[in-house]
């Protein structure tokens, strides 16, 4: 495997790694409840935790990518599908897939931006 293909495996692991980390250690309970505006607790304050929530995950795909503008369309996305998951109108397993889908596009979307711009 060259130099390259490695490096976009390298990205996706750490995409993914990131994903991880700020979806179960770094949001714990009280942000998970915060950012939905159903809890009692959300009613209160979802936006600003919701818009945090997504921050922490923005930050993460910048250093995984070096991509301030993949990192704010990971807010923007993250902060939708969260929302529409909190909503109702998707699972916990399609928040997920989505989530997954969005790390494997900034790391396609850097890997070819990489190619096109060297």
């Amino acid at each position: 495997m060259d130099f390259f293909h490695s490096s976009f495996l390298v990205m996706l692991f750490w995409l993914f790694v990131g994903h991880f980390i700020c979806d179960y250690p770094l949001q714990g309970d009280y942000l998970a409840q915060a950012k939905n505006r159903h809890t009692e607790i959300g009613k209160h304050v979802w936006r600003h935790a919701l818009i945090g929530h997504g921050f922490i995950h923005a930050g993460a795909v910048v250093l995984a990518t070096g991509s301030l503008f993949l990192g704010m369309l990971e807010l923007i996305a993250h902060c939708y599908i969260d929302s529409m998951k909190n909503d109702g109108h998707l699972t916990f397993a399609q928040d997920q897939y989505l989530h997954y889908a969005c790390k494997l596009a900034w790391a396609i979307v850097a890997y070819l931006a990489f190619f096109y711009f060297r």
